[in-house]
């Protein structure tokens, strides 16, 4: 299939760059079918024509690009929102707009042939650019790279010092943020099982006995897919029961 794009850049530039990159796609192809240098001649576009998906530059004159991105959310049938940048700074508020991507510039091909291909998932879906099918997302900003990972393969939060340990089954991330904030806004889908922990509760394997170098004999869970424990603190032991049987 063919994706219709729309380019919004106030760089002429940056929008000829773009254009000869997607007409290097393959599978999916690419048509860039309008461009558009500000917020006024995109909405005007976007009156004119149906476009899969937009491609948005952040700082332009007049009004900018997240601006932008929140009145065409409010379209009948909003296209898939994707920020062309050069300041990564505003992954993590990108994400919360539901941008469907985030590109960095200068954009390799390789990287926007891979969001073309989530586009066409979306549009062969016959969904909108919010991610339901993957679920609740974290949007995870770390050493310069941002991510979204979703909630449900999270298997503990762990309060380290200054940050949190975000653990799923194939990797640690590391996330800003309180364990009481997590654990209040996520409490349907993990409990505190320690001062510093939160686990998932669909994840508990066994709970057994255990020995702590510092809180001496007490108790620790085992999680599916990772082969470390987590202590438990004496207070929790019988909601972790509970758990394991409800």
């Amino acid at each position: 299939m063919s994706l219709n794009v729309l380019v919004v850049d106030d760089e002429a530039l940056a929008r000829s760059r773009l254009r000869t990159l997607l007409g290097d796609c393959v599978a999916p192809t690419a048509l860039v079918a309008a461009e558009a240098a500000d917020a006024v001649q995109a909405m005007a576009a976007l009156q004119r024509g149906s476009f899969d998906v937009v491609l948005l530059d952040i700082r332009m004159p007049g009004l900018d690009g997240m601006a932008l991105a929140q009145r065409m959310a409010a379209l009948p049938r909003p296209p898939a929102v994707v920020f062309v940048t050069a300041h990564a700074e505003h992954a993590v508020q990108a994400f919360e707009l539901e941008a469907l991507d985030y590109l960095t510039k200068p954009v390799r091909l390789e990287r926007l042939q891979q969001m073309l291909q989530k586009v066409e998932r979306m549009v062969q879906s016959g969904r909108g650019p919010m991610p339901d099918s993957e679920g609740e997302m974290l949007v995870i900003h770390d050493r310069g790279r941002t991510e979204r990972v979703p909630l449900a393969e999270v298997l503990y939060f762990k309060a380290e010092l200054k940050y949190i340990t975000v653990r799923t089954a194939r990797r640690s991330y590391i996330l800003d943020g309180a364990l009481n904030e997590l654990e209040t806004r996520h409490a349907a889908q993990f409990m505190r099982i320690h001062r510093n922990a939160l686990i998932a509760r669909h994840a508990v394997r066994a709970l057994e006995k255990h020995f702590d170098p510092e809180e001496g004999e007490g108790w620790a869970v085992r999680l599916r897919g990772i082969d470390e424990v987590l202590a438990v603190s004496r207070r929790q032991v019988s909601a972790v029961r509970e758990a394991m049987v409800g």
